[in-house]
């Protein structure tokens, strides 16, 4: 069975309905894929609502996004995905934030996982595929 975990970035996009992410996950579920987003994930969006001018608006809008997507958790076999992603990044020079090491560590020990994300530095850690769902936008004020 195929999964997908929401990066922030797409998450943020699923949540506000923009740039066709919601269409490309209603796809993929119909494909019998799941979809979902992380532990740290949910703990930067639920930042971001804290920090918000509409406090109570925003953690309302993410707690009613999270409950239309599987939220996957930092478990044993992720903590040891995280391991071995940070000793491989450092071995490369690679350096990269922790919460996107997390986050990736998740993704590869759901095994058959892809990441959809734009941060392009994801593409960097080994065994972990990675897609942008976001419509690339154009127009007037795109």
């Amino acid at each position: 069975m195929r999964r997908y975990l929401l990066d922030t970035n797409m998450m943020d996009h699923f949540l506000d309905r923009r740039r066709g992410v919601g269409e490309r996950v209603k796809l993929a579920r119909e494909q019998g894929a799941i979809i979902g987003t992380c532990l740290p994930v949910a703990g930067k969006r639920f930042f971001g609502a804290e920090f918000s001018g509409s406090r109570e608006i925003n953690r309302e809008r993410l707690v009613r996004g999270l409950s239309r997507a599987r939220c996957w958790p930092f478990e044993r076999r992720a903590a040891e995905e995280y391991g071995r992603i940070a000793a491989e990044l450092r071995r490369i020079g690679r350096p990269m934030q922790q919460i996107d090491i997390q986050i990736a560590a998740i993704a590869r020990a759901l095994g058959h996982c892809t990441l959809v994300s734009s941060d392009s530095d994801l593409k960097a850690i080994p065994g972990l595929p990675v897609e942008n769902w976001a419509a690339k936008a154009s127009g007037p004020g795109a």
